[in-house]
């Protein structure tokens, strides 16, 4: 029954697995195959990702996110699509966001940044940081960086001088103005999120807060890869590819 013992082993992973919200935001949601040998990878769960894991003849599907409710029979057409291809599927959302190998570490880690503490609590799960350089930076420099991290352009705007040296950051969805404003209030120099959204760019531009905005997507690549990493680490035997997403926000 190798589908439970990956099961068993990702929860052992997460301090944060005795949250009463943890098997909301984690878990199996299609059970196919129990016999895992090739595990595939991305963000989101989709029509497009379960075929790119059929063409790659995985078992097992692992994504930061389940398919979205607002996507209005997404989740269910997901659902007979997987149960047709006998693939499962696991996903795992505010508790890989949380935690201290999953998205937000993971792209802090990549920018060469230290962790200062954890911000944006949802539900008892903390969806965002803060962090700092070692020394300060330009912000035009982070820009390209983050750009060449992500492999896509980003929107960014600079409502503050001078150099960058603490950052806020919520990968994923942290387009609200009340995310901007713990930032703010938190003396960052600049936030990053994902989801461009008018209001999120009029409070940055009122309260003087540079803002950079990359996609949904892509800011949240690291932490499912970082996690597939740890499966791959347990299980030598078990194949793990990443599976293609277009940039589709970009």
């Amino acid at each position: 029954m190798r589908l439970a013992e990956i099961e068993r082993f990702i929860i052992s992973l997460f301090e944060s697995s005795e949250n009463k919200h943890f098997h909301e935001q984690s878990g199996i949601t299609v059970r196919g195959t129990e016999d895992i040998a090739r595990i595939g990878y991305c963000t989101n769960l989709t029509l497009d990702t379960i075929e790119e894991g059929r063409k790659n003849n995985v078992d097992l599907i692992i994504t930061h996110h389940d398919a979205w409710d607002f996507i209005f029979g997404l989740k269910e057409a997901c659902r007979e699509k997987l149960t047709e291809y006998n693939i499962s599927h696991y996903f795992t959302h505010l508790p890989l966001d949380d935690c201290n190998f999953g998205t937000n570490n993971s792209l802090i880690e990549k920018l060469g940044l230290s962790i200062i503490e954890k911000s944006h609590n949802e539900d008892g799960f903390y969806c965002g940081r803060i962090a700092e350089f070692d020394e300060e930076v330009e912000f035009k420099e982070l820009v390209r960086k983050l750009e060449m991290i992500l492999g896509e352009p980003t929107k960014a705007w600079k409502f503050k001088d001078g150099r960058i040296k603490r950052v806020g950051l919520v990968c994923g969805g942290g387009g609200s103005t009340a995310d901007v404003r713990e930032a703010f209030e938190k003396n960052c120099d600049v936030y990053i999120t994902s989801e461009k959204v008018l209001y999120t760019i009029e409070y940055a531009k009122f309260v003087g807060m540079n803002l950079i905005i990359g996609s949904h997507t892509f800011t949240e690549l690291f932490g499912i890869e970082s996690l597939a990493g740890k499966i791959a680490d347990k299980y030598s035997d078990v194949n793990i590819i990443r599976l293609s997403e277009e940039h589709l926000e970009a």
